[in-house]
C-alpha cells in the first residue's frame, strides 16, 4: 500500500475543514428558525413583536377607500359591566352618557335609557356598575348630558331624552352628591313622531344649550334650544330641521368645533354645522358596507383631546364593533375594536348606543372610559353596557 503525499494529505484536511464549517452553519441557521421564525415572503412586511408596533396617531392614518377592508379589529376587554334592568327582559338598554365628578371621580355615574314597552325609564349606574338610581319615566330612547346649564342662577347638570311612549322630550336635572335624576321638563315638549334617538350641544360659539331628536322614519332631525323658563324648569324651542330619508337614532355634537353627527342606519354617519344657523348643507364621514360599517349604524361618541385631537366612536352593529376615527379635518378612519369577553365579563355582541371620555372616571379608569351597549349579556336574556378603560382602546 503507498503512503500518500503531502498534497493528498493537505487535501484531505482541506477537505474535513470545509465540511465542519458547513455543519456549523447549517446548525446556526437552524438555531435562528426556532428562535425568530421563517423569514417573511419577498414584499411582505416584517411584523412587529406583539406590543411594540407604534399606534397610530390622529390625523396621520390613511383612509380606507370606500369598497376596501378595514384592518383586523383589536379587542378589548371591558373592567367592569352594568347589572341588567330589573325585571326587564330583552334587549332594553341603549345608549349611556357619562357623568365625570371632578372632585371625587369615583363618584362618577354612567346614565342609561330602558326602552322597554312596560319597565321604561332612565337608569342611574355607578362606576363600578351598580344601580344606584332608577326613574320609571317611559320608554326612553337615547340619552345625554351637559354640565354648566344655568338654571335657577345656578349652574345644573342637565340629562335629557327622547320619550318614544307619547313623542316627547324628556329632560332632568342630576344631583351630583345623591346621583339621583329630577324631572325638570317644562309641561310638554312635542318631537317628530314617531322619535327615535337623541343627543345635546353646548355652543362655544354662543354658549347656548341645544337638543337634537331623529325620526324613526323618513322625516326631519329636529333642532331645540334649551332655556331656563323662570320657574326651575326647562323649555325648549324648535329652532331647525333637517331633512333625512329613513330611519335615523344616535347623534353627537362636537361642542368644540361645532359639529354635528348624525347616524343613519342603513347609510351611514353625515356631519353638519351644529349652530342653529348651520344649513341642511352635510358631508359624509363613511358609508354602511364601504367596508368599515355594517348596517345598523348605531351609537356615537366624541373623545376630547388638546387642540381639537381626539376620535369619533361609532357603533357598527351589524359585526358588533366599534369604528374610530379622527375628530378633526376628514375624520381619517383609524382602527377597528372588537370588545371581547374579560374574566367574568362575557364578550359585546349587537353594539348599540355608546359615550366615550377622556377624563378620570375612577380608580379603574383614570385616562378615560369607553362605555358600550351589550345586546345579549352572559345570561342571554338580558341587555347590559360594558365599561372599558380608554387606554387600553387607544394604546
Amino acid at each position: 500500500m503507498t503512503s500518500p503525499s503531502r498534497e493528498d494529505t493537505r487535501r484531505t484536511r482541506l477537505r474535513i475543514l470545509v465540511a465542519a464549517l458547513l455543519a456549523v452553519a447549517v446548525l446556526a441557521a437552524a438555531v435562528l428558525f426556532l428562535t425568530r421564525g421563517p423569514a417573511p415572503l419577498p414584499g411582505t412586511p416584517e411584523s412587529s413583536p406583539p406590543g411594540t408596533a407604534e399606534p397610530s396617531r390622529p390625523g396621520t392614518a390613511e383612509p380606507s377607500r370606500p369598497g376596501t377592508s378595514a384592518p383586523a379589529a383589536g379587542t378589548d376587554g371591558p373592567a367592569a359591566e352594568t347589572s341588567s334592568f330589573s325585571g326587564s327582559s330583552g334587549d332594553v338598554a341603549d345608549d349611556a352618557a357619562i357623568w365625570v365628578d371632578p372632585d371625587n371621580p369615583g363618584n362618577s355615574v354612567v346614565i342609561a335609557d330602558n326602552k322597554s314597552d312596560t319597565g321604561g325609564g332612565i337608569a342611574v349606574f355607578g362606576m363600578d356598575g351598580k344601580l344606584v338610581h332608577f326613574r320609571p319615566d317611559g320608554k326612553i330612547g337615547n340619552v345625554d348630558l351637559r354640565t354648566g346649564f344655568p338654571l335657577s342662577g345656578k349652574p345644573a347638570i342637565l340629562v335629557g331624552g327622547n320619550n318614544r311612549t307619547d313623542d316627547t322630550l324628556a329632560l332632568w336635572t342630576l344631583d351630583p352628591e345623591t346621583r339621583n335624576l329630577t324631572p325638570v321638563t317644562a309641561g310638554t315638549i312635542d318631537t317628530v313622531e314617531p322619535n327615535y334617538g337623541f343627543c345635546m350641544y353646548h355652543s362655544n360659539a354662543t354658549g347656548k344649550f341645544y337638543a337634537f331628536v331623529t325620526p324613526n322614519e323618513e322625516g326631519s332631525v329636529q333642532q331645540f334650544e334649551l332655556v331656563d323658563d323662570g320657574t326651575g324648569k326647562v323649555e325648549a324651542d324648535l329652532v331647525r330641521e333637517l331633512p333625512i330619508s329613513s330611519i335615523t337614532e344616535s347623534c353627537v355634537a362636537d361642542d368644540e368645533l361645532g359639529h354635528l353627527y348624525v347616524a343613519q342606519e342603513d347609510v351611514g354617519v353625515w356631519k353638519y354645522n351644529a349652530e342653529p344657523d348651520g344649513g341642511a348643507e352635510r358631508v359624509s364621514v363613511d358609508e354602511a358596507g364601504a367596508g368599515r360599517l355594517v348596517a345598523d349604524v348605531e351609537g356615537l361618541g366624541i373623545s376630547y383631546g388638546p387642540d381639537g385631537s381626539g376620535h369619533l366612536f361609532v357603533s357598527s352593529q351589524g359585526d358588533s364593533t366599534i369604528a374610530i376615527y379622527d375628530r378633526a379635518g376628514d375624520n381619517a378612519f383609524i382602527k377597528k375594536l372588537k370588545v371581547g369577553g374579560s374574566g367574568n365579563i362575557d364578550a359585546v355582541t349587537g353594539t348599540d348606543g355608546l359615550d366615550v371620555t377622556t377624563l378620570n372616571a375612577g380608580p379603574q379608569f383614570e385616562q378615560g372610559v369607553l362605555v358600550v351597549h351589550d345586546e345579549s349579556n352572559s345570561d342571554g336574556t338580558t341587555s347590559n353596557l360594558k365599561y372599558i378603560p380608554l387606554s387600553s382602546v387607544l394604546e
